[in-house]
């Protein structure tokens, strides 16, 4: 529901959020768990406003939230954020209110909260929530056709894709905060022609451009979360990048899907962007009359009516060379979530249909992100149509797949006409050489 939260016309009186093109003006108050840089100081959860973070611990002990919004606060004043998601839409919206109008022009706490406030640049980031468990879908069908293609050309989707969003459980304790930096990965590699594997480093390592869902409250186990009832179940959403070894997950994958492919290294922007922050940017969805609709549980009006989100993903590539140089990243790619064959509500009401209870913390990936045409591919392995034609960067190098030094950089944002542009920060994540190299 669009709120007095999303006005086009509110300014803060903190300079910085007013400047055009930010991704943190006060129509989006995002959060995070944060201290401040090389310090021993608690975690603690802020809220971005600017160039700055809004201390939640300082400014709940300074008393500027009252109610609903105080209880909220409480729930967001320690090192993790599932206190807060478990609260429901009620108490985030409340807190959102009283976050927007102590922080807009003119708000009498403002000499207040000034001393709550921390410069981004002087600031450490958590993962926000403890995670209890992870689940990566597959729901683009740019991507998942591009993919097919590659092996098999006359048959590249799959008979299940169109009817059913497809996902496997991934692993928790590798998923870290932008700035990650992991080891390439080693496994087992069959070589081409080839009839015993080998063991080695990973050769193809690629980066994968997700949106990431957090959970907010849960469902009991067997009662699964209705498809015009996700809204209440889901907190907000930030970026993901699910690093991926492409030759270890060719010769592992079948018959259980990826396993040491994608077990040593996720990485998640620190900032997550509200379901509510996000209102004015959804869309409604649609499903080719040619291909099979989704099946009653997965379908509904909330669903077509607005049930897409049209958020602008970019992702980036800085090499070694780039960053001795200080030439600057280079963009790969450019899409939009709403060109994803299935929604964030219908991968919830799906994880759920079984009856597994989702727990708030619960952290969901949509799977790379590709949008219709070559330049809004979220692989390598797409741009590079599989390592055969590498992918020439502005500085003159060539890339098919990862190399060492290299650090990808996602980013996204949604604007509209008549309402705020609003971003998601970065989400950063280095490649640095396998053990023993």
């Amino acid at each position: 529901m669009i709120n007095e939260t999303h006005d086009i016309g509110l300014r803060s009186w903190i300079a910085s959020a007013n400047t055009p093109g930010t991704d943190f003006p006060i129509q989006n108050l995002p959060f995070a768990v944060f201290r401040r840089r090389d310090s021993a100081e608690a975690w603690r959860g802020g809220v971005a406003i600017g160039d700055q973070v809004l201390d939640l611990a300082a400014a709940h002990a300074a008393g500027a939230f009252s109610g609903e919004a105080a209880v909220a606060a409480s729930h967001a004043a320690g090192p993790s954020l599932n206190g807060l998601m478990a609260l429901g839409p009620r108490y985030w919206s409340a807190l959102r209110l009283a976050l927007s109008r102590v922080l807009r022009q003119g708000a009498a706490e403002a000499g207040t909260l000034a001393r709550c406030l921390v410069p981004q640049r002087e600031a450490e980031y958590a993962v926000p929530a403890k995670i209890g468990d992870y689940t990566d879908f597959y729901a683009s069908v740019h991507h998942a056709t591009n993919i097919g293609r590659l092996f098999r050309p006359d048959n590249p989707l799959m008979p299940n894709f169109k009817w059913i969003p497809i996902g496997y459980h991934g692993r928790v304790s590798s998923i870290g905060v932008s700035g990650q930096r992991f080891r390439r990965p080693k496994g087992q590699i069959m070589p081409p022609g080839q009839s015993s594997p080998m063991f080695s480093a990973c050769r193809r390592l690629d980066y994968e451009l997700e949106v990431g869902v957090w959970i907010g409250p849960g469902n009991p186990l067997g009662e699964p979360i209705p498809i015009d009832r996700v809204d209440e179940h889901v907190f907000g959403l930030c970026l993901l990048n699910d690093w991926s070894a492409r030759d270890i997950q060719a010769w592992e994958y079948q018959p259980l899907g990826p396993f040491l492919a994608k077990n040593f290294a996720t990485t998640i922007s620190p900032w997550i962007v509200t379901l509510e922050a996000l209102a004015p940017y959804r869309t409604e969805w649609t499903r080719p009359a040619e291909d099979p609709q989704p099946l009653a549980y997965l379908d509904g009006e909330g669903v077509r009516r607005h049930g897409a989100i049209d958020m602008q993903l970019e992702a980036w590539l800085e090499s070694a060379k780039m960053r001795a140089d200080g030439s600057g990243a280079c963009r790969l790619s450019h899409t939009s979530l709403r060109h994803s064959y299935w929604t964030v509500g219908q991968m919830v009401a799906h994880h759920s249909i079984g009856g597994c209870n989702l727990q708030p913390g619960d952290l969901l990936g949509t799977g790379t992100q590709s949008g219709p045409s070559l330049d809004e591919a979220g692989a390598l392995i797409e741009l590079s149509a599989g390592g055969k034609n590498p992918v020439s960067l502005a500085n003159g190098e060539n890339r098919t797949f990862l190399e060492d030094g290299d650090a990808v950089i996602l980013r996204g944002w949604c604007e509209r006409e008549g309402f705020a542009r609003i971003g998601f920060g970065e989400c950063r994540g280095e490649v640095l050489p396998a053990s023993g190299d």
